[in-house]
């Protein structure tokens, strides 16, 4: 599905005016994080790697700050039924891959996936640049603030099973928070909110937002969650 010409074209820009006080300490982090605070995983110096780019969406819910999250298709060929943020690979027609470009991209993707209005997003930062080895996306996390939040919903239901929100304060209960088990080996964060299991990626980036605002609060990192070996 393409996005309408209208929005596909409208001007993007990176702006902290008029943001919520509650903003303030993901916008600070936002300025100072380099990317191995982010993440083991960054871009090959080589340049090898398909760029994309996520949105990262906070808007203010009943329960106070929330985050828009979908979860992938069971059929699809790669991450199927995992938890994501809105975002996927750039298109020509994005621009330039190191300025403009992926904040189009976000922009684009999520109005394709989840249907909301591009319009009522303020774009307030972007993360450096990570990795997924696994399928080879450069990702670049873009932030933004849901000013005028619009109906959402999976447009697509062969590559979105749903779109929901997570208030921030179910993702900083240590009740909810374990670490993730891959067959592999590998271990990572978790979050168990709105019936999923969010992890990989994902909840690595959460995690880091959530500890460089200082919104972390302390858990129980023995507390596992085995992964399906399919993941």
């Amino acid at each position: 599905m393409r996005a309408e010409k209208e929005t596909y074209d409208r001007d993007v820009a990176v702006t902290t005016d008029g943001l919520p006080d509650w903003l303030d300490p993901v916008v600070r982090a936002a300025d100072t994080l380099e990317p191995q605070q982010l993440s083991r995983f960054l871009p090959p110096e080589s340049g090898h790697g398909r760029q994309s780019a996520v949105l990262i969406l906070l808007g203010e819910g009943a329960e106070g700050p929330e985050l828009l999250l979908m979860e992938r298709a069971g059929s699809l060929r790669s991450h199927a039924g995992q938890p994501s943020f809105p975002g996927g690979a750039l298109d020509p027609e994005d621009g330039d891959p190191a300025t403009t470009g992926p904040l189009r991209a976000a922009l684009r993707e999520a109005q394709e996936e989840t249907g909301l209005d591009p319009a009522g997003v303020q774009l307030f930062g972007v993360l450096p640049r990570l990795y997924i080895p696994v399928s080879s996306f450069v990702v670049t996390p873009v932030l933004g603030w849901w000013r005028t939040p619009s109906p959402v919903g999976a447009v697509d239901l062969a590559e979105t099973a749903r779109v929901f929100t997570v208030p921030v304060v179910d993702l900083t209960d240590p009740a909810n928070r374990a670490t993730a088990v891959h067959p592999s080996g590998h271990t990572g964060p978790a979050f168990m909110v709105e019936g999923a299991l969010v992890w990989g990626f994902t909840a690595g980036v959460i995690d880091r937002i959530l500890h460089f605002a200082g919104w972390e609060r302390p858990w129980d990192r023995a507390k596992q969650v085995p992964l399906d070996w399919r993941s």
